[in-house]
């Protein structure tokens, strides 16, 4: 009783420090050092005391002239330039006004008892950790932070070197979620920026900012190329962006030193009164444990099938982010799986509520798949929506892809009742491509661990109604092996004939470059509009077996313009052909170690993109003069 009535007055006087998400850190979090006097590692991220370990986000920073458009800021922040422009109410093309606050969407996760979304960063001539963290990132990413997470010293930064750079980001509280809010944005600070103006301009109390940010004082200053959070109920809106008067891109450390060791001295406190409140907790949990509950009994093998019931318990801890469905909501919202909802095997269309939802019914034990679409969120990758079990089923609900995949699409299903050419075009599908090079990048560098899908084809590449490619069928996905030529590797191979690199058809060796090998075949059928196997010369070939030995020969060009789809023969893009089979071939490369990483297939492709852009360009204003 003695040991409750501590817990209750320690909690009770700490409401304060463990009210909010994370305590300003100040100019403090400008000084670029690694460790402190003790020894310690100093890091000035938001710690991992959100209710989920993940979430969707937003950061907020001022467009700079190296960084003043949708594509230059969403590549410093590793973000989606569509969701970017959809949440700035802009087009990807816009170039912003010099110091206008920028929405940015992230991908929030925890890592190391710390939240971050990660980014990262080439370095110019003469850039600093000081001048990466405190100017090009306005604080979001806090100067020791930047060096904890990068092998090089503040001496061996030379140009073109990338960099990782950990950005703030905070999921909410369980506190936070129950008064309503569904985001923490993190907010640069300007020049001019206090509590009371932030909280106005994004319709929320200045008390909820205070609170947030574990501010005791009504009035507290801020310092610019800081970061404060601002807990949102809703997703931040443009019209709460401004464009600022200035933005000191060096703002002074030495002002305001008296104020920044009274908050070092309450975070101090805060901290130690903390710990003994853990402490005496776990002290009271241990002995209730051990007085109430025997010891398990009986095999401790661990069973190779997870029950619905199992599976039910598990998804408890994220049914936030899942919503757990009921069979008879399934079943009338597919019309009791009627043939006319039926997609595609078992897969079936369903309206929930106001929504369209696709729902795969699924005989095996799914857990796997679940537990990687739960932690992944990215716009290339099928969104996973919810999850039903029902009599040794299990029923994932996804979001739904109104045009199927892109396998039919290649085959005419939808091409024939199309109304415009521009569905056909070189355009739209390099931006397919890309879609899918974007999807895998995100598993293959954004995630942790690092994940290979297995099973990339275009029928397990789905596209909604603007064309836009999504990966989807997680089942084969799992953890990325290193690249070794190790032969104590799985036999169990799995996957498409056509599809499977040869490292993994010989040896079971699953890395990421599993992914670029089959990216590269359905590179492929996007341009030829033939499927991964082919008849030539009266028997049947791989099509990339049959396009390597065209690029190799002397003939190159006549020969693919004859496996070029028909459909885009009319737009005499032969030379754009040529770059997209070279790329094509080099993810084919039988020797793993050469082909080209996911993020090195990206760059090629947007390169491509922005040149074919500036050709149509120019053919446009050709045209517009002639005519």
């Amino acid at each position: 009783m003695n040991q409750i009535v501590l817990v209750f007055f320690l909690l009770n006087s700490l409401s304060l420090c463990v009210h909010s998400q994370q305590n300003y850190s100040g100019i403090s979090a400008q000084d670029c050092q690694k460790k402190d006097q003790t020894g310690k590692s100093q890091t000035y991220l938001y710690s991992c005391n959100g209710q989920y370990p993940s979430c969707q986000t937003f950061v907020i920073l001022t467009s700079q002239p190296d960084y003043n458009s949708v594509a230059t800021i969403s590549n410093l922040t590793s973000s989606n330039p569509e969701e970017l422009a959809r949440i700035n109410k802009v087009t990807r093309l816009t170039v912003f006004p010099l110091n206008k606050e920028v929405i940015v969407p992230v991908f929030c996760s925890c890592m190391n008892q710390y939240y971050q979304a990660n980014t990262r960063f080439i370095l110019g001539q003469n850039d600093t950790y000081f001048y990466v963290a405190n100017h090009i990132y306005q604080g979001l990413s806090p100067c020791s932070s930047v060096m904890l997470a990068n092998p090089y010293d503040e001496f061996n930064l030379h140009p073109n070197r990338e960099l990782q750079v950990p950005l703030r980001c905070a999921c909410p509280t369980s506190n936070q979620s129950a008064n309503g809010i569904k985001y923490l944005v993190t907010f640069s600070i300007g020049q001019d920026d206090n509590v009371e103006d932030i909280a106005k301009r994004f319709n929320v109390s200045s008390r909820s900012v205070l609170d947030a940010n574990g501010f005791s004082e009504e009035n507290p200053i801020l310092s610019p190329s800081t970061a404060i959070l601002v807990p949102l109920p809703t997703e931040p809106s443009s019209s709460q962006t401004v464009v600022r008067k200035s933005y000191n891109s060096n703002p002074t450390r030495h002002k305001g030193k008296r104020k920044v060791y009274v908050i070092f001295a309450i975070e101090a406190v805060c901290v130690v009164l903390v710990l003994c409140v853990v402490l005496c907790v776990a002290i009271l949990f241990y002995k209730k444990r051990s007085n109430n509950k025997s010891p398990p009994r009986g095999n401790s093998k661990r069973a190779t099938w997870v029950s619905p019931e199992d599976l039910r318990v598990e998804i408890a801890s994220f049914e936030k982010f899942l919503h757990v469905f009921g069979f008879e909501e399934i079943k009338k919202s597919t019309e009791d799986f009627s043939s006319k909802n039926r997609i595609k095997g078992c897969v079936y269309y369903g309206v929930f509520g106001r929504e369209t939802l696709a729902v795969k019914k699924i005989s095996r034990d799914a857990t796997n798949e679940v537990n990687i679409l739960k932690k992944i969120n990215h716009f290339n990758l099928i969104k996973l929506e919810g999850i039903c079990t029902y009599q040794q089923h299990f029923y994932l609900v996804f979001e739904y892809m109104e045009k199927g995949s892109l396998k039919e699409w290649l085959n005419g299903n939808n091409n024939k009742n199309s109304d415009s050419e521009e569905t056909l075009s070189w355009a739209r599908r390099i931006q397919i491509a890309l879609d899918v090079a974007q999807g895998l990048n995100y598993l293959h560098s954004f995630t942790e661990p690092a994940y290979v899908h297995k099973n990339i084809k275009t029928s397990n590449i789905l596209l909604n109604t603007n064309l836009r490619a999504k990966i989807s069928n997680f089942s084969l996905a799992g953890v990325a092996k290193k690249e070794t030529r190790s032969r104590s590797l799985s036999t169990h191979v799995v996957g498409t004939r056509g599809y499977l690199a040869p490292e993994y058809l010989e040896m079971g060796l699953a890395t990421a470059k599993m992914d670029v090998y089959a990216l590269g075949v359905v590179i492929l059928e996007l341009i030829t509009g033939k499927k991964a196997s082919i008849k030539q010369n009266g028997r049947k070939v791989l099509l990339s077996s049959a396009v390597v030995s065209i690029m190799e020969g002397d003939n190159a060009e006549a020969e693919l313009g004859l496996l070029i789809d028909p459909v885009l023969k009319g737009e005499n893009r032969i030379e754009l052909a040529m770059r997209i089979a070279q790329l094509s071939v080099a993810c084919l490369n039988r020797e793993l170690e050469r082909r080209p990483i996911m993020e090195e297939v990206v760059s090629s492709l947007l390169k491509i993109q922005a040149d074919l852009l500036k050709s149509e360009l120019v053919l446009d204003v050709d045209s517009f003069i002639s005519g």
